[in-house]
């Protein structure tokens, strides 16, 4: 051979060498896009909203028994713990109907986060899967996954909040189309969405026609172009057809009765809007209080936190119960979610304060493959000793028992922003 030719090859194999050394940082994020993602079935989510902070170790991961009135006080559960009906699998004496439905659920015992001191931000960053930003409002899962999958039929929402109305259930940079219809009431249904008597029809139809000149002023893509569209939505909704679906005396009073509640009704309505095609639904338990504090357990908030976890039994067994005998458990995507957990320590009076550092969130039905528990905690439930979950991994979670890539890009104008801040579903939760 000869120099020249030499000199050639010697060129072309150092570019390349240097092609592949400048690419090599970036084959874990190409392997990672190319990894197959699992793919679930699941066409409707009811989300649960546990709010002020559930204490894992008095219901979901229970440990060895404390006792918040010894001096000093010890450490641990406050409630005995009683099997399930998966084996190995324990949940706390207060939860005996969900504990014989463990086979239908997977208790995720070790999400984690580093937000414990303030309850709006962890509220946050649970809903949208990212910590608040100064520059971007990131939308809510239940108006992700209502841009993603639409409402199941046209006459209904795609997004419906039994609960707390917050931007951080918004639909930040999504828009207002992606927002959701706010519940005020289980049986009038949605706030201004039922039509005063007098006003008959032909008045509503006379309404509109003077409206809407104005409303199709408003440019495409502004506020107010996503106010008009928000009204023409309230508008059509706003009849007879959708409005039905909050009678709630059309269910047998037997199975209302098993609901149990306010929570457990705001659940049976949540199984009669997924019959109805909307797509995500949050319920809130406990407005009222009914143990005095919520979950915020701290001081005298624990001595009554047992009538709170009765309650969520009641109503939640009930609730996938329902769900089953109607063929709907595997098409519906079960969550408890809730900010941060509890530690296993007692305050001075008896209560518990905050942990993010490892604490439980659990997915029931959906079609997933469930297993009673996902991960493992340490003695008392403090830190993680298998299998981390992180918020991102669980909204990933989520996302692909719906149908939906959790690596996909949604666009902020310009700007690509991933479904999920790089989380990875379960995968032993997909068969």
């Amino acid at each position: 051979m000869n120099t020249t030719s030499t000199r050639h090859l010697s060129r072309r194999r150092f570019l390349q060498q240097s092609a592949a050394f400048a690419a090599a940082p970036l084959l874990p994020g190409l392997m990672k896009a190319a990894a197959p993602m699992p793919v679930g079935k699941a066409e409707h989510c009811i989300f649960i909203w546990l709010g002020g902070g559930m204490a894992q170790v008095d219901t979901f991961d229970p440990k060895r028994r404390g006792n918040p009135k010894a001096s000093p006080k010890v450490a641990g559960s406050d409630y005995a713990a009683i099997d399930t009906s998966v084996p190995g699998v324990q949940f706390t004496e207060h939860l005996p109907q969900l504990a014989r439905m463990a086979e239908r659920m997977t208790v995720v015992r070790t999400v984690n986060h580093h937000v414990v001191d303030e309850h709006a931000f962890a509220t946050n960053l649970v809903h949208t899967g990212r910590m608040i930003s100064g520059t971007v409002i990131y939308p809510s899962i239940g108006s992700i996954v209502a841009q993603q999958r639409g409402a199941a039929d046209p006459d209904v929402p795609a997004y419906m909040l039994m609960g707390f109305p917050s931007v951080s259930r918004g639909p930040g940079f999504l828009g207002a189309r992606h927002g959701y219809v706010y519940l005020t009431d289980t049986e009038s249904g949605p706030a201004g969405f039922t039509r005063p008597e007098w006003v008959n029809m032909d008045r509503t139809a006379r309404r509109q026609a003077l409206l809407k000149p104005l409303l199709e002023k408003a440019p495409e893509g502004t506020m107010a172009g996503e106010y008009e569209e928000a009204q023409r939505e309230a508008l059509r909704l706003a009849g007879p057809g959708f409005m039905r679906h909050f009678k709630l005396d059309e269910e047998p009073g037997t199975l209302r009765q098993q609901y149990g509640g306010e929570f457990g009704q705001r659940c049976l309505l949540a199984r009669r809007l997924v019959q109805a095609g909307v797509r995500f639904i949050e319920v809130s338990q406990n407005l009222n209080f009914i143990n005095g504090t919520g979950w915020d357990t701290h001081n005298e908030g624990q001595i009554n936190q047992h009538t709170l976890i009765r309650d969520l039994d009641t109503a939640v067994s009930a609730l996938l119960l329902d769900l089953e005998e109607k063929k709907l458990l595997d098409k519906t995507l079960v969550v408890m979610a809730t900010e941060f957990g509890r530690p296993p320590e007692f305050d001075g009076r008896g209560g518990r304060g905050h942990q993010g550092t490892t604490f439980s969130m659990v997915l029931a039905g959906g079609g997933l493959k469930h297993c009673g528990a996902y991960g493992v905690t340490d003695e008392l439930s403090k830190n993680i000793a298998e299998n981390p979950v992180s918020i991102p991994d669980f909204h990933a979670t989520i996302h692909a028992a719906m149908g939906i890539n959790p690596h996909r890009a949604l666009m902020d104008g310009s700007r690509p922003i991933p479904i999920t801040d790089e989380g990875k579903p379960i995968a032993s939760l997909f068969g």
